[in-house]
């Protein structure tokens, strides 16, 4: 079962809607879509509970091998998107093994480098001591027709020692948010007993990750110590909104609990990656109309909505290369991405570069084209600007409003912010497809007279999503190429330095 992310709360009294649907079939193997909605009797409001994406296989009585037949062709319009989004999402389970192998031996390095950087008066606990073993016994009520234990009835019990173990942890209940790919290895039978093992493997601010492993022995094996693998599954819990505040931080002891803690990490980023590649969400729209005679407020509004996104805390490194960071930031709905570089270049230099958007072609791939469309004053500009296709998709376009501002004081940064507006004379063109964002920009640190930090920040929309989601799942280092790009821009020619910018 894919990753399930809880969007409602079900409490007594509601009354549950779960319809499941065949969404496609291969050769061997059918994904069955299942929605799952709650209605408040009181009230009668509906809401979302969880979406979820089972593989089943079928198996062969002989010798001879299953061979599905295909699915009716879908007829509405949600239907064939769900038949073509099944292959993408099968592609992605295809690629989880190799992905989490090559992101396991980088995130070796980032570990190294120091991978979280919250600091916490309180020492860290040893995950060591949320370990938690439950026994359970399969009776005739916990099976189906052919004996074989309910794969929900297993998942339950998984819950209940993996919620024992974060509350170890916590002191308190935390709330069970969404549950990692539960992975069925193997059936179980009535007469078994099963063995529930659960820890925290890594906490990551207000979330935390158990991990669950299943081993069942039948009579014969229960005094011979050899337990059949069936089940694994890593459950992430949330703080409850009303308690605010974090996870204590934990640390390891062994060689087996770094694994553990280095590969929920990775998890943690092929997660995030799924929730936002597979969502379909409707963002609405999130440009403004641009008014030069509402100048002021825009401009305040877009400087102040991209200080508002470097603020943000729980930063998470994904990649540490020569000069260069890039981390991600998952808060609600919302995901934010931060690439920091470090440039031998002044940063009024930096500043000055990077603030004409016409110049961004010669470094940034994603760049066909920038054309100024109007000028308001020094400090605010409005682009058009137009990206090369991707994904056999037409290309996208952006109208920017770009807003720059020099420090106040000593430590202040160079802010250049842009997000999306909606001018007249730019409507959308053919070939492309008119895409929006909400806050992207430049902080620009100085450091000494020869060089600064540039950090880059973006809250990824659906229009920004395909450029970074290879960079999200770990399939490309576009964003880390992209910004060796940018230091080799800001750095050449570095003796010809602008004095001051009128």
């Amino acid at each position: 079962m894919d990753d399930i992310q809880f969007e409602e709360t079900v409490r007594v009294g509601q009354v549950i809607t779960i319809r499941a649907k065949v969404n496609r079939s291969f050769n061997t193997s059918m994904e069955v879509g299942i929605h799952v909605s709650v209605q408040d009797v009181l009230s009668g409001m509906q809401k979302k509970v969880c979406l979820a994406f089972s593989t089943f296989v079928g198996k062969p009585t002989g010798s001879k091998k299953v061979c599905l037949t295909p699915v009716s062709p879908p007829f509405s319009a949600e239907e064939q998107l769900e038949h073509s989004l099944a292959s993408e999402r099968r592609r992605l389970r295809l690629y989880n093994q190799g992905t989490f192998a090559k992101l396991m031996q980088e995130y070796h390095i980032l570990n190294s480098n120091g991978l979280h950087s919250r600091k916490d008066s309180l020492p860290p606990k040893p995950t060591e001591m949320t370990q938690v073993e439950s026994i359970e016994l399969v009776l005739p009520p916990n099976a189906n027709h052919h004996g074989n234990t309910f794969g929900g009835q297993i998942m339950s019990w998984m819950e209940n020692v993996a919620s024992v173990s974060a509350s170890r942890l916590c002191g308190t209940f935390p709330t069970l948010r969404a549950v990692d790919m539960f992975k069925f290895r193997g059936p179980s039978t009535v007469g078994d007993r099963l063995v529930f093992k659960a820890m925290v493997n890594n906490v990551f601010g207000t979330s935390a990750e158990v991990g669950v492993k299943v081993e069942a022995y039948n009579c014969q094996e229960w005094n011979q110590g050899r337990p059949r693998h069936i089940n694994s599954a890593f459950l992430i819990y949330h703080m409850d909104e009303e308690q605010q505040h974090y996870f204590p931080r934990v640390t390891y002891t062994t060689n087996d609990g770094e694994r553990r803690h280095l590969a929920a990490t990775v998890r943690r980023r092929i997660r995030l990656a799924r929730k936002h590649l597979l969502s379909c969400k409707d963002e609405g729209p999130l440009s403004v109309p641009w008014d030069k005679g509402n100048q002021v407020y825009l401009g305040y509004n877009n400087v102040a909505t991209l200080t508002v996104l470097a603020a943000k805390k729980d930063w998470q490194a994904s990649s540490i290369r020569n000069r260069i960071t890039v981390s991600v930031n998952d808060d609600q709905d919302s995901l934010c991405m931060r690439v920091e570089m470090d440039v031998h270049a002044p940063a009024l230099h930096a500043f000055s570069l990077l603030s004409d958007l016409c110049l961004r072609p010669q470094w940034d791939q994603h760049y066909l084209s920038c054309e100024e469309v109007e000028k308001a004053d020094e400090e605010e500009r409005v682009y058009h600007v137009k990206c090369p296709p991707i994904n056999g998709e037409s290309g996208r376009d952006f109208v920017f409003l770009l807003s720059k501002r020099q420090p106040c004081k000593d430590g202040d940064p160079y802010i250049i912010a842009l997000r999306s507006v909606t001018v007249t004379a730019v409507p959308p063109q053919d070939g492309y497809i008119r895409s929006e964002t909400q806050c992207v920009g430049f902080l620009i640190w100085n450091k000494n007279c020869t060089g600064c930090k540039v950090s880059y920040y973006n809250q990824v929309t659906l229009g920004v999503l395909p450029y970074v989601a290879g960079n999200l799942a770990g399939w490309s280092r576009s964003m880390e190429d992209t910004a060796s790009s940018c230091i080799a821009f800001l750095e050449r020619d570095v003796l010809r330095v602008p004095t001051r910018i009128s």
